[in-house]
């Protein structure tokens, strides 16, 4: 049998959740060998999951309907009946390459108002989820829904709203509430299980435990975590044992250890046996190798003395683990004899021994950096997952975020790298404490002093897992690191590859460079996302960005800064795409890219004739380099003449007739 609790699937294009468990996050290529992030939105392989685990609650058929009619549904519901996953699963049925998912974050900082129509684009999928709001939240949130649902309806996107329970719904909004009521019990329980390999004849007759359980009275989270203790407790059976046995041991692992542990541990006096136990609760499920190897450093990180004993007198593996109630199985892996014991024993150290937590923090380090073919992704992730679950679970995000840092220092080797960004998501997506680190990292990219190599960690942790959920916020956060880069292009490279995934995030991207002090590292930025193809596509799309009057008022103002503080060096590839594109496209939109550019040149007062003067030669030097050959861009040229010429009051904005006719 897998001797591995958790479950991981290798996907560099995503986070992946596969049920109740830890989540793991496949980054180090990116770290270490790419400029370019992939990209993700809510992760697919949860969203699969979702899909595959969901026993559609009463009237999911209705709520379904109303989100296809209106684009807009309101749910209703009472807590644990799977309003938040039915919410993910509808969001999901309407995943287009048009728009993102976007889960609105109401009050939080750096998030648009309800009221702003540029919170969402064409095709968006978003999510409001107010299932934990209060009365004073809900009812803030209440007077910004109906702009939202008109801006929803408008741009042909999809709002799911999951509201507190109890919560009042204006007259207006009735239409779109939708209360679903939750399936029965067992069938959540049974789907579960059938998506885990259980087989049918197993599951589907009674059960004295299962009955004992009453999962029509249990949270459909309390359903999932019991159906995936009787996976595991599958997976770490005899061969005799079925399915009544599982569900024995699932039952166990529910109870309160934390005597029984207290017991274990208080008869555990030697260092070598309690380093012992920590490691292996720590690295449950590993192969001996490792776990025997990391106890030994545990020993040597806390300076613990040697037995003095020669090596030929030392207690073997296998009586060592006798003592603390675990064994090797026929695979060479370690394991507790009883399922989940390993959490009870993370719990009791973390909890009655303090002092050790500073030092496990540096043991867990050490361990992921060893060079041991036994030591898989998998297990270093399980390592991390363990050490972040105990920071969390005690309310230490301080010293977890502290821990990351650490882990992220000069000499970090890539392994503590992906560990950094893998411990920061397990906080980010952690219900308790998501905004709490969402806000951490905002102070990290924005005003503190970054120290090693943990700016690339931040990176990756918002370009990978923030801009899955919270694009916006991602954005904002990559454009705070991307100002503050320095022989890297890594943040810069992975806002670009942000804003490319939206037109709106395009937008909101260049307002905030027009709002901006435009600095130098601003105006680099700015000339990384001008890129005229995306400002000029209007498909799935009334108008282009580029027709959008907020959007010309940005690209003016970047425009000017960079024609008057940049020397023409620097800027001329970028004007020469711009006049390339505006040759090839023959219409309005082509025309406009021009108009911006002498309209940016016009506003530099005192040195406009010398702007003008070096626009127009870079429109004659960009001609030789056309893709449609010189004469196609001369004509663009010749536009650029006559519209610099407004400008200065010397012409007019279009040729004569006569000259219209002479043109072929």
């Amino acid at each position: 049998m897998n001797q591995h609790s958790s479950t991981r699937v290798e996907n560099p294009h995503g986070f992946t959740h596969t049920g109740p468990g830890n989540i793991y996050v496949n980054v180090g290529a990116q770290l270490q060998h790419s400029d370019k992030p992939a990209f993700r939105r809510v992760a697919e392989d949860q969203l699969r999951w979702l899909r595959r685990v969901l026993v559609a609650p009463v009237d999911m058929g209705k709520a379904r309907s109303t989100l296809s009619d209106t684009g807009t549904v309101i749910l209703d519901g009472s807590p644990g009946s799977g309003r938040t996953s039915a919410a993910r699963v509808l969001l999901r049925e309407y995943h287009r390459d048009s728009g993102v998912f976007h889960e609105l974050l109401p009050g939080e900082e750096d998030e648009l108002s309800l009221h702003d129509p540029a919170l969402v684009e064409t095709g968006d999928q978003l999510l409001l989820n107010l299932s934990a709001a209060d009365s004073r939240q809900w009812s803030a949130v209440r007077a910004g829904l109906l702009a939202l649902r008109k801006a929803v309806h408008e741009r042909h996107a999809h709002l799911v709203v999951v509201m507190p329970h109890g919560g009042v719904v204006d007259p207006d909004l009735q239409y779109y509430r939708v209360k679903i009521e939750r399936p029965p019990g067992l069938n959540v329980l049974r789907r579960h299980l059938r998506v885990h390999g259980i087989p049918y004849e197993q599951y589907i007759q009674p059960d004295v435990t299962v009955t004992e359980f009453r999962p029509d009275e249990r949270p459909m989270r309390e359903i999932a975590d019991f159906a995936d203790l009787i996976r595991r407790a599958r997976e770490t059976a005899r061969p005799d044992e079925g399915f009544a046995q599982w569900c024995a041991a699932a039952k166990r692992a529910r109870n309160d250890r934390r005597k029984e542990v207290a017991t274990l541990t208080a008869g555990l006096r030697e260092a070598p046996q309690r380093a012992l136990l920590i490691a292996v609760s720590m690295l449950h499920g590993a192969h001996a190798d490792v776990v025997h190897r990391a106890a030994q450093l545990l020993l040597s990180t806390l300076d613990s003395p040697s037995e003095g004993l020669p090596l030929i007198q030392h207690k073997d593996l296998a009586e060592r683990l006798a003592e603390i109630e675990a064994a090797t199985g026929p695979d060479g892996h370690i394991q507790f004899a009883e399922l989940d014991y390993d959490s009870a024993v993370r719990a009791h150290f973390w909890d009655h021994m303090p002092d050790l937590r500073f030092h496990l923090g540096t043991w867990a380090a050490r361990v992921v950096d060893l060079n041991d073919p036994q030591l898989v992704p998998a297990v270093r992730d399980d390592l991390v997952a363990r050490m972040a679950d105990q920071y969390l679970r005690t309310r230490r995000g301080d010293g977890l975020a502290s821990l990351a840092e650490r882990w992220s220092s000069e000499a970090a080797s890539r392994a503590r790298l992906e560990a950094a960004v893998h411990i920061l998501t397990c906080a980010l997506n952690d219900p308790a404490h998501g905004r709490e680190f969402r806000e951490r990292i905002y102070q990290w990219c924005a005003y503190r002093h970054i120290k090693g190599e943990f700016a690339q960690v931040l990176v990756q942790l918002c370009a990978d897992v923030l801009a899955s959920s919270h694009p916006d916020q991602a954005l904002l956060r990559l454009y705070y690191l991307a100002r503050r880069e320095r022989d890297t292009t890594r943040a810069v490279q992975a806002l670009c590859d942000l804003a490319a995934r939206s037109r709106r995030l395009r937008r909101r991207l260049l307002d905030r460079l027009a709002r901006s002090d435009l600095s130098p590292p601003d105006l680099e930025i700015f000339l990384r996302v001008c890129d005229p193809v995306p400002l000029t596509d209007a498909s799935n799309t009334t108008r282009s960005l580029v027709e959008e009057n907020g959007v010309q008022r940005s690209l003016t103002t970047c425009w000017h800064a960079v024609l008057t503080r940049m020397p023409q060096a620097a800027w001329h590839p970028h004007t020469e795409r711009w006049l390339h594109w505006a040759a090839d496209d023959t219409g309005h939109r082509g025309e406009l890219l021009l108009d911006v550019l002498v309209h940016s040149a016009e506003r530099c007062d005192n040195r406009r004739g010398a702007v003008f003067a070096m626009l127009y030669a870079s429109a004659r030097e960009a001609e030789r380099t056309a893709p449609g050959g010189p004469a196609r861009s001369a004509k663009a040229t010749e536009l650029l003449l006559r519209k610099i010429s407004v400008a200065q009051g010397l012409g007019q904005a279009t040729p004569p007739a006569s000259a219209k006719e002479s043109q072929p």
